[in-house]
C-alpha cells in the first residue's frame, strides 16, 4: 500500500507542477472517463433498486382518452 501511496503522492505533485493548460488536459483525460463510470454505475444500481422496490420506469401508464371531435356546421369554409 505504501509504493501505491508513493506513487500517487509522485504523479499528484507531477500534475501540481504542471502549468495550467497541460494540468486541466491531464484532469480532464482522467476524470471524464471516472466520471462517465461512477454515473453509469450509479444508474445500474438506482435502477436494479428501483425494480426491487416496484417503483421502475416501465409501469404502466393510463391512458387519456382523447375528447371527441367538435362537429363542423356546414361545409365549414368561409
Amino acid at each position: 500500500m505504501q509504493r501505491i501511496a508513493g506513487w500517487w503522492d509522485g504523479f499528484e505533485l507531477w500534475v501540481a507542477g504542471l502549468p495550467f493548460i497541460p494540468q486541466f488536459l491531464v484532469v480532464l483525460v482522467g476524470m471524464v472517463p471516472i466520471s462517465f463510470a461512477i454515473a453509469y454505475l450509479l444508474d445500474r444500481a438506482l435502477r436494479a433498486l428501483f425494480r426491487a422496490l416496484g417503483r421502475d420506469d416501465h409501469t404502466e401508464v393510463p391512458v387519456a382518452v382523447a375528447a371527441p371531435a367538435r362537429p363542423t356546421v356546414g361545409s365549414g369554409a368561409r
